[in-house]
C-alpha cells in the first residue's frame, strides 16, 4: 500500500522542485533584463537613427545579426531571397520555438526625440511603428533564453527570424513560402503599443496591388484628340471602386494611393499608376473583393481607350488566434508588469498626451495590463505575421512603448520610441517573451495543445497557398521614397 503512494507523492515532490526552479530561472531571467537595459537601449537607439525603408535595412539587420552572433547564434542571412533577411538559431532538435524580429521604418516619418511635432531635416523615414524596438527587444529575449538553455541544459532550438519589410513588403510571407517555418513548433512575437496585452486577436486579411494604366502621349491644348489619358484610367477606377463600397459588407476595407499621376497639366499622360490595399477578416470573401476591384480597373481601361496590367504586391493571411499560447503569454505579462514612468518621462508622456484625445488615459496607464480576451474575427489591422499563424501555433503581445492613447505611424509614436519611454516596454515585452518560452520548453505538452487548437480552427486538412503566389520579394518597392 505504501509504494503506491509513495510514487505519486515523489513525483508531486519532484514536480513542486521542478515549478520552484523554473520560477527561480525566472526571476533571474527577469533581473538579467533589467541589467542589460541601457546595452539594448542603446542598439534600438542605433536603429531609430538609422529609420531604413523595407528591404534597404542593411546597417539595422547587421547589428542585430552581429548581436547574436557575439552571443553564440548560428546565423543564416540571406533567406528566401530577401538579403537583409536571416535566422539566427541556438540550441538543437526539438522543440522550437520561434521570436520574430522587424526593423523597417516607414517613409516620410522623420521626427526628433521630443514631445513637440518637429521632422528631422534630410531624413526620409522615421520608426513611426516602432520596429526599433521590435526587432531589438525580441533578440534580447533570443539571447536571455539561450543563456537559460546553455545555463540549465534544457533540450531544444531557439529560433530568430529577422523579418524584413513588414511595412508593405510582406518579408515574412516569403519565409512561409520557403517553408522556413516547417519544423518549429510555436512562434512568440510582440508589437510596440500604447498599452499592455497579450489577447488571442484576429486581424485582417489583406492584398497589396498595384494597377498601371497605359495611354497614349500627346499636346494637351494643340492636339487632346490625339491621345488617351492614363490617368484618367486611374480616375476612372478610382470612381467605380469608391461606388463599390455600397455593395461590400461593412468589415471590408479598401485605399489608394495615385503613386503615379502624371508630371505637368499640358501633356495628356501615357502612364499613371495606383496602389490599392483591400482587406477583409475573410480570406475567401477577400478573394472576392480583388476580383470586383479587377472588374472596375477592366472596365475603366475600356472606358478611357487604355490598357492596364495590375501587379500584386503583397498578400496577408489574417491572424489565426492561438488562446492556448495568448493565456499563457497573458499570464506571463501579468507576472512582468507594465511601465513605471520617472519624473522626466512623466513629463514626457504628459505633454504628447496633449497632442491628440486621451479620454480618461493618463501617464501612469502605461502600468496598467490590459484583461485577457479572445478576438476571433476581424480587427483593423493587417500583417504578414497572419501567414506565419496558419501554419505554426503563434501568438502576440504589445507593450507600452509610447505614450498611452498613441496610435501607431504618427509622429508621437516615434518621438516617444526614441527615449527611455520606449525601451522600457521594450523590455516588458523581451522579459515577457522569455517566461512563455521558458515554459513551453519546461512544458511541452502546451505545445502540443496549441497545435491541436490550430489544426481545430484551420482544418487539419490546410494546405498553404501564399496569396500572392509565385511573385519574388519586391525588393525595390520602397526605392522612389530616397529620391
Amino acid at each position: 500500500m505504501k509504494k503506491v503512494f509513495l510514487f505519486p507523492l515523489f513525483v508531486l515532490s519532484l514536480s513542486a522542485a521542478m515549478a520552484q526552479s523554473l520560477e527561480a530561472d525566472k526571476q533571474k531571467a527577469i533581473q538579467n533584463l533589467d541589467a542589460q537595459m541601457d546595452h539594448y537601449g542603446a542598439i534600438a537607439h542605433e536603429i531609430w537613427g538609422w529609420a531604413e525603408l523595407g528591404f534597404q535595412e542593411q546597417q539595422s539587420t547587421a547589428l542585430l545579426q552581429k548581436t547574436l552572433a557575439d552571443a553564440g547564434f548560428r546565423i543564416e542571412q540571406g533567406v528566401a531571397g530577401m538579403p537583409t533577411s536571416f535566422i539566427a538559431s541556438y540550441g538543437s532538435g526539438k522543440p522550437v520555438i520561434g521570436f520574430l524580429a522587424e526593423f523597417d521604418a516607414l517613409a516620410d516619418m522623420a521626427q526628433q526625440a521630443v514631445p513637440e511635432q518637429s521632422p528631422i531635416a534630410g531624413q526620409a523615414a522615421g520608426h513611426a511603428c516602432g520596429h526599433h524596438l521590435f526587432g531589438t527587444g525580441s533578440v534580447a529575449a533570443a539571447i536571455q533564453v539561450k543563456e537559460w538553455i546553455q545555463r540549465t541544459g534544457t533540450s531544444g532550438t531557439i529560433r530568430l527570424y529577422g523579418t524584413p519589410a513588414e511595412e508593405g513588403g510582406g518579408g515574412k510571407v516569403f519565409m512561409v513560402r520557403e517553408g522556413l517555418f516547417n519544423d518549429v513548433d510555436a512562434v512568440l512575437t510582440w508589437h510596440p503599443s500604447s498599452q499592455n496585452a497579450a489577447n488571442a486577436s484576429a486581424t485582417l486579411a489583406a492584398v497589396g496591388m498595384k494597377f498601371r494604366f497605359h495611354g497614349t502621349a500627346a499636346h494637351a491644348a494643340a492636339g487632346p484628340w490625339r491621345g488617351h489619358s492614363a490617368l484618367d484610367g486611374v480616375e476612372s477606377m478610382d470612381v467605380m471602386v469608391n461606388m463599390l463600397r455600397e455593395h461590400i459588407t461593412p468589415e471590408s476595407r479598401i485605399h489608394y494611393a495615385i503613386t503615379n499621376g502624371a508630371k505637368a497639366p499640358n501633356i495628356v499622360p501615357a502612364e499613371a499608376e495606383v496602389y490599392y490595399i483591400i482587406r477583409h477578416p475573410d480570406m475567401n470573401e477577400l478573394r472576392d473583393m480583388i476580383q470586383r476591384v479587377i472588374r472596375c480597373a477592366e472596365g475603366a481601361a475600356m472606358g478611357t481607350d487604355t490598357k492596364v496590367d495590375y501587379e500584386y504586391i503583397n498578400g496577408y493571411f489574417n491572424v489565426m488566434p492561438n488562446q492556448t499560447l495568448a493565456s499563457l503569454m497573458h499570464d506571463n505579462l501579468e507576472q512582468v508588469g507594465g511601465v513605471s514612468y520617472n519624473a522626466d518621462e512623466k513629463a514626457f508622456a504628459m505633454e504628447i498626451m496633449k497632442t491628440y484625445p486621451s479620454d480618461k488615459l493618463t501617464p501612469e496607464s502605461a502600468m496598467e495590463i490590459a484583461p485577457f480576451k479572445v478576438v476571433e474575427k476581424g480587427g483593423y489591422a493587417s500583417t504578414d505575421v497572419g501567414d506565419i499563424s496558419w501554419v505554426v501555433p503563434t501568438a502576440s503581445m504589445g507593450a507600452a512603448t509610447w505614450a498611452p492613447g498613441t496610435i501607431a505611424h504618427s509622429w508621437q509614436a516615434v518621438a516617444a520610441g526614441g527615449t527611455t519611454i520606449g525601451t522600457k516596454g521594450m523590455l516588458v515585452a523581451a522579459k515577457t517573451l522569455t517566461l512563455s518560452a521558458m515554459d513551453l520548453f519546461a512544458h511541452p505538452a502546451r505545445l502540443q495543445d496549441a497545435k491541436n487548437e490550430l489544426e481545430e480552427r484551420r482544418g487539419s486538412d490546410f494546405t498553404y497557398e501564399s496569396l500572392i503566389g509565385d511573385r519574388n520579394p519586391p525588393l525595390d518597392y520602397m526605392k522612389f521614397n530616397n529620391n
